[in-house]
Formats: C-alpha cells, sequence, structure tokens
C-alpha cells in the first residue's frame, strides 16, 4: 500500500522548500529568468522591456500608419466638418483607411478679469490634419464630406506633411504659449510692414501686418500656411522687425 504523503514518479513537489530548489536550477542552467503572473503565460523580462519601447516609439504621430494631409475646410465649420469626416469614415467602413482625423489646438494663458484662464485657440482656423493610406477610395471620402474644399497640395495631387510639419503642428497643444500682462514695447508696428514670428508654432515664418491692436499689445499676421495666407494672432513680443 503505497503512502499518502510520498509523491508518485513524475509528479512535483509542490513545497515552498521544492520551488526554491527549482528555482536555483533554473537560474543556474544559462536560461534567462522570467516574470511570471499565475493564469498567464510568462514572458521573459528582455521581452516585456522591448514591448514597452516599441510602444514609446509607435507614440510619435510620424511613426503612426499612414500619412499626414492637411484638408481645407470653411472657417469656423472645422469641427462639424471633422464630425461629419469621423461619421463618413465608419458608416463606409474605412477605418483601415483612414485613420485619424484632428484639428491642431493651443492651449493659451490668458488674463481675464485679473485671472488666469486657459484658453484653447486653433492653430490655423480652416484646416483639419488628416492621417491615412491616400488612394482613390480614401481621396473621395475625405473630398465629399460635406464642408472639405479640398486637399493642400500642389494642383489636384495632395502632397502629405514632412516630418518637421507634423511634430510642429501636432505638438502644440503640449507646449502652450503663456500670454502675461506687458508693457508697452518702445517700439511700433504698423500695417503691411513685414515681420518674422520669434516664437510658437509659427517660428521662422514671416508675413504682413494686417491689424495692430496697441491696447492688448497684439497683431494679426498674414502668415503664409501650406500656399494660404492665414490671419495670426501674435503678441508684440513674438515678432521682430526685418
Amino acid at each position: 500500500m503505497t503512502d499518502n504523503g510520498n509523491l508518485n514518479d513524475g509528479e512535483i513537489d509542490p513545497t515552498p522548500a521544492a520551488a526554491e530548489e527549482t528555482a536555483a536550477e533554473t537560474a543556474g542552467n544559462g536560461h534567462e529568468p522570467v516574470l511570471e503572473v499565475p493564469g498567464e503565460v510568462a514572458v521573459p523580462a528582455e521581452d516585456l522591456l522591448e514591448v514597452e519601447e516599441e510602444v514609446e516609439e509607435a507614440d510619435s504621430p510620424f511613426d503612426r500608419p499612414g500619412r499626414w494631409f492637411v484638408v481645407h475646410t470653411y472657417a469656423g465649420y472645422e469641427n462639424k466638418v471633422k464630425s461629419n469626416l469621423q461619421s463618413r469614415i465608419s458608416s463606409m467602413n474605412m477605418e483601415e483607411r483612414i485613420y485619424e482625423v484632428t484639428i491642431p489646438l493651443e492651449d493659451v494663458i490668458e488674463f481675464k478679469n485679473g485671472k488666469k484662464v486657459v484658453v484653447q485657440k486653433k492653430v490655423f482656423p480652416g484646416y483639419l490634419l488628416v492621417r491615412c493610406e491616400l488612394d482613390d477610395d480614401s481621396w473621395y471620402v475625405v473630398r465629399n464630406t460635406p464642408g472639405v474644399t479640398g486637399f493642400v497640395g500642389h494642383g489636384a495631387k495632395p502632397v502629405p506633411l514632412s516630418r518637421k510639419d507634423v511634430e510642429t503642428f501636432l505638438g502644440v497643444k503640449e507646449h502652450g504659449v503663456e500670454v502675461a500682462k506687458k508693457t508697452r514695447p518702445a517700439q511700433a508696428f504698423e500695417l503691411s510692414e513685414t515681420v518674422r514670428v520669434k516664437e510658437g508654432p509659427f517660428a521662422d515664418f514671416t508675413g504682413q501686418i494686417a491689424e495692430v491692436n496697441e491696447d492688448q499689445l497684439k497683431l494679426k499676421v498674414l502668415v503664409n500656411i501650406f500656399g494660404r495666407e492665414t490671419p495670426v494672432e501674435l503678441e508684440f513680443s513674438q515678432v521682430a522687425k526685418l
């Protein structure tokens, strides 16, 4: 008669001492240690680190699938057009070709009634950014969305954004621009004067002054964006005379 306290051949001793002995053998046989979670498949720690690195790298807007294109819309209807396009993508089963639709925004801190308030503003009104695999079908879905007037490009050919443009326009919201009360600068600005933008998402762009607000120390500068002159509101301190 077999003693119930003994183990049969091929069985594993579940006692803590046996577990320690098994772990010691594993560590000494040249295999990498693994992280074990009850009920899950054990994965080598080195593999987990590689997965985390891959996720971080893929988080860059430029490294995601597809290319980024600029779509022109009626100014003031950007949110409506974005909603219309997202509905068409879903109803026409184009999720695997058109991945993302976004409106570049920036968080601006302003002073109102003596208090700081954060205001979200569109980086350039009248435009959407669309990440997609551009072919005849995806072009048709986007171009025929109500409120869309066309892709930005050379003639009828849409041109994808460069890495620099993607990082500039999609990185704006993370940084923001703090607007504080400033003393009136010594230099004055005049209408039609050409200035260079010193900071913000349009740094190094040049444009003509279309409006001067002496009281708020702000300018409206016509900046050439994607082949169109777009009015951009800037602080006096954000521009320099040429």
